[in-house]
């Protein structure tokens, strides 16, 4: 199953607004402990393990996730807005895939 992000970002803001910016990704995380049960080997570990957002290219909010995470991970954090641009959201499974979304705000 592919990675399907979800975002939540004010269309606009004023200039120097604080903004509360909310992710939710649809993933199905394997801890890597479970057991194939047709065959007996374990299922290899696949969790996100970074997040990054980024603003007209300048990092806002970035995280390490450990593997006690959720499936279905929900991030919440804020950014202060100046300008008018757009987030860039990347999140980074262990084998390396990238799951990379964006969403534009308009700043008066």
């Amino acid at each position: 199953m592919a990675a399907k992000p979800r975002i939540k970002v004010p269309k606009t803001a004023a200039a120097g607004d604080v903004i509360t910016i909310k992710t939710l990704i649809s993933h199905k995380m394997e801890s890597g402990q479970r057991k194939d049960k047709k065959t007996g080997n374990l299922i290899p570990r696949k969790i996100i393990n970074k997040f990054n957002c980024e603003f007209n290219g300048n990092t806002v909010f970035g995280c390490d996730i450990d593997p006690a995470i959720s499936a279905n991970p929900f991030l919440e954090f804020s950014a202060k807005v100046t300008e008018s641009g757009t987030f860039t959201f990347v999140w980074t499974d262990d084998d390396g895939t990238t799951t990379e979304a964006s969403k534009d705000i308009t700043v008066s």
